[in-house]
């Protein structure tokens, strides 16, 4: 059966019976043909302005749940953690529109690992069960693999919290975190992709001609950022990392000389324990260099790095936390669009359309000017 709408009358009809003109209504989770053609009216498309992953989250839920607003005042919102850098989650705690159930909800999402890591039980087929190593490298797998297509990928899990511990009264502290934020249960990943611009892998390969390294500072996972990393010829076509060429030699990865490798994909976890020295020798022995999982704090010590090796630095920056680094660098680039103030105040230049391409028509205008 299908649920259309035909000169402006809603009918139920057997899916035989369709016509050209009918509106068919569809909801998420709905069986449909796999040949069947959805055409967008014109004008209809709705334009959602934000961060990228938030905007793609939220159009994702419309086409599920419907109407988000209604879900969200139903659901009234108690306290909320916003997302970071250092914790990587975002976490809010909400009152329900379930009348038989008074328990408040705590919902978070963020990087699938740390997500992960605060789990002890994981929700299969509508039932929560244990959080087993099996599920674990399932996880593992599926993480790997998404990451790998250079898609980023959110983990999602909730908890109940105990009515009787915390009641609709409690005063929840999100400094103290005096809450219950560990034994959560997993409930899946979401992996949305955020293209590179078709612009930007002639813009590096324009980059690398005029004698500029272009180094790649994400928040991403290590997989996902190479993935991109490698779509734009940030690591060019060929060039292998430590990993790669343990893999092809099937040996473990310490018995690789770094030195051999002309690429390199830095996680900010092991930034974090590398002393000016070691960072250094990244910076001069690898000619294609990406960092992953890094904090906007980590951004400073990179381009303080990259100084040390007597280079003129251009860093791009857009929140806050990127203040630091916009000013350390020799030149300061702010995202115009998506920038915040405090980032855009720091910089040197304001990028007006967020394209790193404009960098290199702006490298190459400069030059023309200084030889005039």
């Amino acid at each position: 059966q299908a649920f259309v709408t035909r000169e402006g009358v809603k009918l139920e009809i057997p899916a035989t019976e369709l016509v050209v003109g009918d509106l068919v209504e569809i909801k998420g989770g709905d069986r449909i043909p796999a040949d069947l053609r959805i055409t967008f009216a014109q004008g209809c498309k709705k334009t959602v302005a934000g961060d990228a992953s938030e905007t793609a989250l939220l159009k994702f839920s419309e086409v599920l749940t419907g109407n988000v607003m209604k879900i969200r005042s139903d659901n009234r919102k108690v306290t909320e953690i916003p997302f970071n850098s250092t914790n990587k989650f975002q976490l809010s705690v909400h009152e329900t529109d379930d009348p038989n159930d008074k328990r408040l909800l705590l919902v978070m999402k963020g990087a699938p690992e740390r997500i992960l890591d605060r789990c002890s039980t994981i929700m299969i087929g509508g039932k929560e069960v244990p959080l087993d190593e099996t599920m674990k490298d399932s996880f593992q797998t599926a993480y790997m693999e998404l990451g790998g297509l250079g898609e980023r990928v959110l983990g999602f899990c909730h908890l109940y919290l105990p009515e009787d511990k915390y009641s609709p009264s409690y005063e929840f502290d999100t400094e103290s975190m005096n809450f219950q934020t560990t034994d959560l249960c997993f409930v899946g990943l979401l992996s949305m992709i955020d293209p590179p611009r078709s612009t930007v892998p002639d813009a590096v390969s324009k980059c690398r001609s005029a004698g500029i390294k272009v180094i790649m500072v994400t928040g991403d996972h290590p997989i996902t950022a190479k993935a991109i990393a490698k779509s734009v010829g940030i690591i060019s076509a060929g060039n292998e990392t430590v990993d790669d060429i343990a893999t092809r030699l099937n040996i473990p990865i310490d018995e690789v000389n770094p030195r051999d490798a002309k690429a390199a994909v830095v996680n900010g976890a092991d930034l974090k324990d590398m002393d000016s020295e070691e960072l250094d020798e990244i910076l001069i022995n690898h000619s294609e260099i990406v960092f992953a999982r890094t904090s906007p704090q980590q951004k400073l010590i990179i381009v303080e790095g990259c100084q040390r090796q007597n280079c003129t630095v251009a860093v791009t920056g857009d929140g806050v936390n990127d203040s630091p680094a916009l000013k350390k660098a020799d030149i300061g680039i702010a995202m115009g669009i998506a920038g915040s103030d405090a980032a855009k105040n720091a910089a040197d230049m304001i990028l007006l359309d967020d394209n790193f391409a404009s960098i290199v028509t702006g490298v190459e205008e400069g030059e023309q000017t200084y030889k005039l």
